[in-house]
């Protein structure tokens, strides 16, 4: 904890004294304000390092005067996992506005990156100081998180990161871990076969890294099982179903099956009609879905990144970009379930 030269937790007065500058410099060189010299704000980092110095995010919130306006755009759909960041996003609605932060909720058609820029495009800033979202790796999206960022909106990428554009932040596990660790619990599972892939859109940066790390680990460790796929559902519960019973049908030798993205609706139905031995299935998201599907054991395992953690992790770290802090957040931690631990 920061402390003062009392012992007790150090305040922006105790910052301009150790610094020997005015309060108004500090807050200047806090809220990263220009017309400070460089020498200056070497002096006031010394002195926060020095003295631990940490904002009190919530009173400064306050001290601004007028409400924190955060804006998440979520795809719309029939994906479950973007309905339960939506539930998570409206629960917080009520918690936060005793804080001064007001939050908006839209949703884009999925995988549809114009109408997701389109919805960027129309955030004023006068509106809107941060806007959450779940992107797509598009360059029409890019332009628009940069055109926001230009307007003086802060742009926070959601569960697939957009690291080429002028985002500001990124919540979400870490997808290339994840994939490695279905490759490596899959690769436990099978003991020879092929392994079948299915995935959401590969234009979506986390299906790309999950599908990176997932054969990254199967070439290295488990090289004897061959994959087939990637095959796109677009996260679509119909065409993940049509795309599951081909791949049923067409490889007979079939003992596992990744579905990398969402659609596990689809992906159920298929294994359940499925009249020849039952391979096995890693999912992703801990959904209705995928907790029927691993109490009647059509899935095996699913991996999950904690939508609710993620809203809550999306929201602070908005509101330390809001006050001109540092947007860090703790890791989301990937969770991994099975109908033994469902509780």
């Amino acid at each position: 904890m920061s402390s003062g030269p009392s012992g007790k937790r150090a305040t922006v007065h105790d910052l301009a004294r150790t610094a020997g500058v005015s309060l108004a410099t500090i807050d200047r060189v806090l809220n990263r304000r220009p017309g400070v010299r460089q020498s200056t704000i070497d002096k006031v980092e010394a002195a926060i390092a020095g003295l631990g110095f940490q904002r009190d995010l919530s009173a400064s919130l306050l001290a601004r005067g007028r409400d924190l306006n955060i804006a998440f755009l979520i795809p719309g759909g029939a994906n479950e996992f973007m309905d339960e960041l939506c539930d998570a996003v409206r629960q917080q609605m009520a918690v936060t506005r005793p804080e001064r932060i007001a939050i908006s909720l839209s949703r884009p058609r999925p995988l549809d990156p114009a109408d997701l820029a389109a919805a960027l495009d129309a955030l004023s800033p006068a509106l809107c100081d941060c806007a959450v979202i779940v992107a797509s790796q598009s360059p029409v999206v890019v332009e628009a998180v940069d055109a926001a960022t230009r307007r003086g909106i802060a742009v926070l990428t959601l569960v697939s990161d957009l690291p080429d554009s002028a985002r500001r932040h990124f919540v979400g596990i870490d997808n290339l871990a994840a994939g490695r660790t279905a490759a490596q619990l899959l690769g436990r599972f099978c003991t020879h076969g092929e392994i079948g892939i299915i995935a959401g859109a590969m234009e979506l940066a986390d299906h790309r890294a999950r599908l990176d790390g997932f054969r990254a680990v199967m070439a290295a460790e488990f090289a004897h099982l061959s994959l087939v796929g990637p095959l796109e559902g677009f996260d679509d519960p119909a065409k993940t179903e049509a795309l599951a019973t081909r791949l049923l049908a067409q490889n007979r030798n079939l003992t596992g099956i990744y579905n990398l993205g969402a659609g596990n609706a689809g992906l159920r139905a298929a294994l359940l009609a499925h009249q020849g031995p039952r391979p096995r299935a890693i999912v992703h998201e801990l959904t209705p879905t995928s907790r029927l599907g691993l109490a009647e054991a059509s899935f095996d395992l699913v991996l999950d990144q904690n939508p609710a953690g993620e809203i809550r992790a999306a929201i602070a770290a908005a509101r330390a970009l809001a006050l001109g802090a540092a947007a860090a957040s703790e890791p989301i931690g990937i969770g991994i379930f099975l109908r033994d631990n469902l509780g």
